[in-house]
């Protein structure tokens, strides 16, 4: 198969915008933007071609679902204070859907721009119950200034928000289900109070505490980076000045390839590709090599499961 660049479902929201870049999602799939394949959508591909465009492992664990749903997001405001339900308590209340674990690369930032992501203290159910009430959620929060590059690895039941000012690459299981916690009081784009989960959220959320929320890792250049490695996505980040050549052939899977900044080729099984900055690039898991081209410099991120 040949590497494929899909459509942007690019969407509206009351705190900024999405672009969804490649979903599986019942009535959001992604279609195929150019090429021989071109308006096809991503669910009639994989369970056209199955293992060879997923990988064989993957298939036999996700069946006709593409598995992994990858985001622009442009947050003018604060999201809401929310959390996602892993795959056990979303299969039981939501008919066997999917959990939701992410992570975000911050792309880039304005003055002030900042995350919220995890508890700093420890609170018990009853406590959570009490701080959404009064609007003092956010206090118990962990505060996180950013800058570009920073990453952050959000499992199931991590209670989060993406706050204004900060523009970022989320990578994340196929699933659209969140628990929204507290949100400000604002109106939704209808004018009418957005509807919150507060309840469900009390049974979802991992009241653990940890030292730190951040990924640490080294910033290197011309060295992949792995940022990220779960049952779900294996994401690395590249900045690359040189070209970068990597084996595929024993990862039994498709690569999402993200270009964050600047812009270059891909070179898939000796056939070429160009890809610029807020472009995305699925690479068949049939693809035995890849070599990432930069042309005055670039930043890739690429997600596969292992």
């Amino acid at each position: 198969m040949h590497p494929l660049k899909f459509k942007p479902i690019v969407k509206t929201l009351v705190w900024g915008t999405e672009s969804w870049e490649l979903s599986g999602v019942t009535n959001d799939e992604s279609v195929v933007a150019e090429g021989p394949l071109a308006g096809k959508t991503i669910a009639e591909l994989t369970k056209e071609y199955k293992g060879q465009l997923v990988g064989k492992h993957v298939y036999e664990n996700t069946g006709d679902e593409f598995p992994m749903l990858v985001k622009f997001i442009d947050a003018k405001q604060d999201l809401s204070i929310q959390v996602h339900p892993n795959d056990e308590v979303a299969a039981a209340r939501h008919n066997g859907s999917k959990g939701k674990t992410e992570m975000w690369y911050v792309i880039g930032t304005k003055p002030g721009a900042h995350l919220l992501v995890g508890l700093k203290e420890k609170i018990t159910p009853e406590i959570y119950e009490q701080k959404v009430a009064d609007g003092t959620i956010t206090d118990v929060l962990c505060r996180y200034d950013i800058q570009p590059g920073d990453v952050f690895f959000l499992p199931a039941g991590r209670i989060h928000a993406i706050c204004g000012g900060s523009y970022i690459a989320e990578i994340q299981q196929t699933s659209d289900l969140t628990y929204r916690i507290y949100d400000y009081n604002r109106p939704g784009l209808d004018g009418k109070p957005r509807q919150l989960h507060t309840e469900w959220a009390k049974t979802a959320i991992d009241y653990t505490v940890y030292d730190n929320y951040r990924t640490e890792y080294p910033r290197e250049k011309d060295e992949e980076m792995q940022v990220a490695d779960c049952p779900y996505f294996t994401t690395s980040v590249y900045d690359l000045t040189l070209p970068y050549a990597k084996d595929l052939s024993d990862i039994d899977s498709f690569m999402v390839v993200m270009c964050l900044e600047g812009s270059g080729t891909l070179e898939v099984d000796g056939e070429e590709m160009s890809i610029g900055q807020g472009e995305t690039v699925l690479i068949p898991a049939d693809a035995d090599d890849i070599c990432f081209i930069p042309e005055d410099g670039m930043k890739v991120l690429t997600s596969y499961i292992r």
